[in-house]
């Protein structure tokens, strides 16, 4: 972060955290639900901190139209409270009391899709973080835990499904009562401690798929997942995955479900992937709805890993919450490296750390680099809705993995039981967390803490040197830290794995002497300089390092093209000898060898061998085949040559596909089998490497014959939009007959359609930017569905640089244009966006200035905390390296 920020609104700060002046034991709320108007009866049962008696009660609220107020039964009179535009403050009262609100607010009116809203015929809440003050006054904090009593009442016609949290309030055996007027009331109950941001309801006419399972304790729960009726066939794969969640958590972690129902409902007007509100999770439909012909294998994974994401939070959320939005990693961080454990343990190991890992290096450290550089646990922020980054989620998922690889499965299983008892009910914070595994571990991990207060990606250079008379082989280890880190950034304890290899390719099995912890092949590196030697070696070894990722940081060592060959052959870790290829690359695209004729040799022989090797993992061949993507190589330099290296890579793939293209093609034809096989691990890995193939094989194609065969024979959703990729990207003559034969056929499905938008919006061609402005400009273009303006303007802003780094600036231009309408709209969304202009000062070529003169265009046109936050970031940043 900067030292200092420019002015704007204000800032919270972690050190000014105090307890609440003001806690709610239990809520009552009475929703009279309709689309135009709701009204919403607030019944707070309130007692003060005793040691804070006589501060006055300060509720949250925006947008509420206050109808009555009451404390006890009696009205407050006016003198006695004041609104401003955020806050509701009542004087005079400093002992328990029933507080009771009524207001009205306008659902269909909420285009910020936070707080209660409207989606096509239904209605639904978005409460994390601070949306639910739009639906009643309350201290909205998440330290502020109730247990909750909600009824719902509406028309049974319109809203003949009502939802809530906890477990549905019976009566007389039933849970839905007539009130003789045609409308019905539900309750629901949460005997759990709950914030405020975990609040739900739903109500539609929705239908279901359900199943009814038996937890390891014995309690019976009821499993549903909702949907309206046009999709609810689509909703099947997602059941499965529910169970299978509940299940892992289980086995893995212990920990059960703790309702008589757990409710999952997919709504297509959904900022967010998904929300873990505690026991009625609210689902983007893109993360439920599913078959064959409207979705890929890619969607299929997805879904699978949210939902047991968002279940996980059962725990790793709502269980043991925050103290407060600082901790926000505590819950987001744990909880991504309990999905990435839950689909390790499901599917490919390898290949899902591949998956996290390539994320990581392209996404986060970007972050970490640019001008919205973050601490995973910041000090301070001015709004908490941009914290929601790559930063905390990512990387904060890496910390708890390498504490994992510190403390090995045993211990850090009875760490993660003694946080869950000692905290379970509670608002917890990462001190909680690092203290039940210092319990646990009997280790110090007050330099661990380190990982959350610092900034930026580590680096470890590492110097090698082997004496040929003593055999005596030495590692120098050199830890920095990133220049966002600040002046009085200190070491972190890293733990590095590492390998040695012998000629032959076997593994060396010596044991080394260091100044740091070593215990088999794991060095923990504390301060900024360390060795590690082994004495009376043969042969001068080959050193692997960083195996399995084992630490979030960038490593460097000189490796020889001839080396790194080596590596890729012998390499054990499946994620070192991808990444061996990815380094082969990275540095052959950047020109960083002496001899690029020798890497690129190299790495195609490297290819070569994994696309003859048909016992290899296919779905591992197709990750190492995918070169490293623009975001990866930009990361890796101070300034980027933009075009340059677009066009070097551009070129490699053309080079590597002429080279193998009778390789490509029988392995293309060989996986046809078993690619036409269902949903399998070995039938998705198939067509995975097969549509790899294929984007290969188009590049030296220029008509596209293979690439349509497929689209025209393509009986599943994988195999047509990889074929459309092809055919779209490659601009074949045939490009505009199937993109508009795939529009045509999904027409009725805003999410199949949000793929072909996607698929145009990402040509990589300059005149994509004049493409994407035709599509602003049709009836596709929908500004109040954020999954809609991700498929458009997110997939175009950050997934194709060719377009949106056009040299005079259109993509930009393109780009800040849409931001004032879109921050009116759904300002969450608008934000986002923006930081596809994180990095923007390492442009070269003169973008770095288009990029500027685009962004400072927006100055006095956003409306909303969150885009002024991020863009007076992004041009503070300017300021002070101008």
């Amino acid at each position: 972060m900067p030292d200092s920020w420019p002015s704007g609104h204000s800032e919270v700060h972690l050190s000014d955290y105090s307890v609440p002046p003001w806690r709610v034991a239990h809520a009552e709320l009475c929703f009279e639900l309709g689309a135009d108007a709701t009204e919403v009866i607030a019944r707070l049962q309130l007692e003060p901190d005793p040691a804070q008696r006589g501060v006055p009660l300060v509720l949250d609220g925006v947008d509420l139209e206050l109808l009555s107020i009451a404390i006890d039964g009696k009205p407050v009179d006016a003198a006695d409270y004041h609104i401003d535009a955020e806050q509701l403050t009542i004087d005079h009262i400093d002992t328990a009391c029933m507080l009771e609100t009524r207001v009205r607010i306008a659902p269909s009116r909420n285009t910020q899709l936070q707080g209660l809203y409207r989606s096509g015929d239904m209605l639904l809440t978005q409460c994390e973080a601070q949306g639910f003050r739009r639906i009643t006054w309350f201290i909205d904090r998440p330290d502020v835990m109730p247990t909750w009593r909600t009824t719902l009442r509406a028309e049974r016609l319109r809203y003949p499904v009502l939802l809530g949290n906890g477990n549905p309030v019976m009566d007389d055996g039933a849970a839905q009562r007539e009130l003789g007027d045609g409308r019905i009331e539900v309750s629901w109950d949460n005997p759990h401690p709950t914030p405020s941001y975990l609040f739900a309801l739903v109500a539609g006419d929705l239908d279901c798929v359900g199943k009814d399972i038996v937890t390891i304790e014995g309690r019976p729960v009821r499993l549903q997942v909702w949907a309206t009726k046009n999709d609810i066939a689509r909703c099947a794969f997602a059941l499965g995955a529910v169970e299978r969640a509940l299940r892992w958590d289980e086995g893995r972690f212990g920990r059960c479900y703790d309702l008589d129902v757990f409710n999952v409902v997919a709504a297509q007007d959904f900022t967010m992937g998904a929300m873990e509100n505690k026991g009625l999770n609210i689902f983007n439909a893109r993360y439920i709805l599913a078959d064959e012909e409207s979705a890929t294998d890619f969607d299929y994974q997805g879904i699978e890993s949210v939902i047991g994401h968002e279940y996980f939070h059962n725990w790793s959320g709502n269980r043991v919450t925050l103290r407060d939005w600082f901790q926000l990693a505590l819950k987001e961080g744990l909880t991504v490296f309990r999905d990435q454990e839950f689909v390790s343990d499901l599917h490919s190991r390898e290949v899902k750390r591949i998956e996290d890992v390539r994320l990581l290096r392209a996404r986060q450290f970007a972050e970490d680099a640019g001008a919205l550089a973050h601490p995973v646990r910041p000090t301070r922020y001015r709004e908490i809705n941009n914290f929601y980054t790559l930063t905390v989620y990512e990387k904060g998922a890496e910390i708890v993995r390498m504490l994992h690889v510190l403390l090995g499965e045993a211990t850090f299983r009875a760490g993660m039981d003694r946080y869950f008892h000692d905290n379970d009910g509670r608002a917890a914070t990462i001190e909680d967390f690092l203290a039940a595994h210092a319990q646990a571990s009997g280790r110090d991990l007050s330099q661990f803490a380190r990982w959350y207060e610092q900034a930026g990606t580590p680096e470890i250079e590492v110097e090698d040197a082997f004496d040929d008379a003593s055999g005596r082989y030495t590692l120098r280890f050199t830890q920095r830290q990133s220049a966002v880190a600040g002046a009085d950034a200190r070491p972190l304890l890293i733990p590095l794995r590492f390998a040695l290899y012998a000629a032959d390719g076997s593994r060396m099995e010596a044991r080394g002497i260091s100044d740091a912890m070593v215990h088999d092949d794991l060095i923990e590196l504390v301060g900024e300089h360390h060795s590690l030697a082994f004495e009376g070696l043969r042969e001068r070894p080959l050193a692997s390092f960083n195996q399995g990722f084992s630490a979030p940081v960038k490593l460097r060592h000189d490796y020889t093209p001839e080396a790194l060959a080596r590596l890729v052959r012998c390499e054990r870790d499946g994620v070192n000898r991808w990444d061996t290829l990815q380094r082969l690359a990275i540095d052959l695209l950047l020109r960083r060898f002496d001899s690029n004729a020798a890497a690129e040799a190299a790495l195609s022989l490297a290819i070569g061998d994994l696309l003859d090797d048909a016992s290899a993992d296919p779905e591992f061949v197709a990750e190492c085949m995918q070169l490293p993507d623009f975001d990866t190589l930009a990361d890796a330099r101070e300034t980027i040559d933009i075009d340059a290296v677009l066009a070097a890579r551009a070129q490699l793939v053309r080079d590597l596909a002429h080279a193998h293209a009778s390789r490509l093609r029988r392995r293309y034809e060989a996986l046809a089998a078993q690619a036409a096989q269902g949903l399998d691990g070995a039938s998705m890995g198939a067509r995975r490497l097969r549509n790899m193939c294929l984007a290969w094989l188009t590049e030296i194609d220029p008509r596209g014959a293979l690439a349509t065969a497929q689209f025209d024979a393509a009986t599943r959703m994988t195999d047509r939009l990889g074929a459309l990729r092809c055919i779209v990207h490659t601009n074949a003559p045939i490009a505009a007959q199937v993109q508009d034969a795939f529009a045509e056929r999904h027409r009725d499905d805003p999410l199949a359609t949000d793929k072909w938008l996607a698929v145009v919006a990402t040509r990589p061609h300059a005149d994509a930017t004049d493409s994407v402005r035709a599509l602003l400009e049709s009836h596709w273009w929908t500004p109040t569905n954020p999954n809609r303006v991700r498929a458009v303007l997110g997939s175009f802003s950050r997934v194709n640089p060719t377009a949106f780094h056009r040299a005079d600036g259109a993509g930009y231009a393109l780009l800040v244009e849409q931001l004032p309408m879109l921050d009116g709209i759904n300002s969450q969304v608008a934000a986002r966006l923006l930081s596809g202009f994180e990095s923007w000062r390492r442009w070269s070529g003169g973008r770095d200035v288009l990029a500027r003169r685009a962004m400072e265009t927006l100055r006095g046109r956003l409306l909303s905390r969150d885009s002024n936050d991020l863009l007076s970031r992004l041009l503070h940043e300017a300021a002070s390296t101008r």
